[in-house]
């Protein structure tokens, strides 16, 4: 269908609008082929948009009608209608209950696994932001009573203490090996470089970093900000443990349900099954039987007319060759003549 719209809607087309009419003629094969093209656009969604949960997908270029339901459509008969309309039903309804299977494991699998374990680090991580706020708070600091040791000297002014710290930096020759740089509200201090910049860390239970600039004030003021953010990642955490708990909940309650239109998609397979069959034994009422014989008839040196119409088969079985003709001994002798 695309392809058809795109030689009149591509390029170089001079017209402002154009209109794209569709024609579909009842008792033909029109239904069934807009069938075909509406489950081949499936299986090209699943391809392109990947919103299918399906672990598997397949082409409908493999579909093809029996004898049976060819006549049937022929003759217009509604229970082709009804099996295409089942099929696509019945297509829906398993897309729906694999989606539901996927999101039943990926549940299961959150509830029993990856819950808890995020509950059991955040909680870890509550215990040591915890016990690193109570360590800091247990040095207080201030404008009066700021210190700092860097290099086994403590500095009580943050501008001598800042010009220590790039003294220090000017130190470092191997960007493997961290300074041990000294000690800052009850925190040991290491010293780092990455080839290009120089970064501060504190660490008690966890490790806090600062990265350093060339302000030699500003860089105290970073080292101090560092450890002024423990009590909002405290907070952060101790909200990230209540929605994890409320998340495990729900996935428990939601793990085991079964899937809510599991009596309709039996139904409507098993009336499906039962069409299958009745239009495969080529009957319209579903009991087998040969689709071209017709009743014997008798011959009457003209064929019957059935319906006014000649019999074409009977024509055939009462046809007779003509008798061979018998040869003619002149046309020999004549031909003997010419050569």
């Amino acid at each position: 269908m695309e392809q058809r719209a795109g030689r009149i809607v591509r390029r170089g087309n001079e017209n402002q609008q154009v209109k794209i009419f569709r024609y579909v003629t009842k008792g033909t094969f029109d239904a069934y082929n807009w069938g075909l093209v509406e489950s081949k656009q499936k299986f090209i969604g699943q391809v392109m948009t990947s919103k299918s949960p399906a672990r598997s997908i397949e082409d409908v270029d493999a579909a093809a009608l029996s004898y049976a339901e060819v006549k049937m459509i022929a003759t217009g008969d509604p229970r082709i209608k009804e099996k295409m309309d089942l099929d696509i039903q019945v297509a829906k309804l398993k897309l729906l209950k694999s989606s539901h299977m996927a999101q039943q494991y990926e549940l299961e699998d959150m509830a029993v696994k990856h819950y808890p374990q995020k509950i059991a680090e955040a909680e870890l991580f509550i215990r040591a932001l915890t016990e690193d706020l109570n360590i800091r708070d247990m040095h207080p600091t201030g404008e009066e009573d700021f210190s700092i040791k860097i290099l086994g000297q403590l500095y009580t002014e943050r501008k001598a203490a800042g010009l220590a710290l790039v003294a220090a930096c000017k130190t470092i020759t191997d960007p493997q090996k961290p300074l041990d740089l000294g000690q800052y509200r009850g925190f040991p201090m290491q010293l780092h470089f990455n080839g290009s910049k120089f970064k501060v860390t504190l660490k008690q239970n966890l490790t806090y970093a600062a990265e350093l600039s060339d302000d030699v004030v500003g860089n105290i003021v970073r080292i101090h900000n560092a450890l002024e953010k423990i009590p909002k990642n405290l907070e952060g955490q101790k909200q990230k443990l209540e929605t994890l708990r409320r998340d495990l909940e729900a996935a428990k309650a939601e793990t085991g349900r079964p899937f809510p239109q599991e009596a309709e998609l039996e139904a409507k397979s098993a009336r499906l099954s039962q069409l299958n069959i009745e239009l495969d034994s080529g009957g319209r009422d579903g009991a087998p039987g040969r689709e071209d014989e017709e009743p014997e008839q008798k011959s009457s040196g003209a064929p019957e007319r059935q319906g006014g119409k000649p019999s074409i088969r009977q024509a055939l079985r009462d046809y007779t060759p003509p008798a061979p003709a018998a040869p003619d001994p002149d046309r020999n002798q004549r031909r003997e003549a010419a050569l």
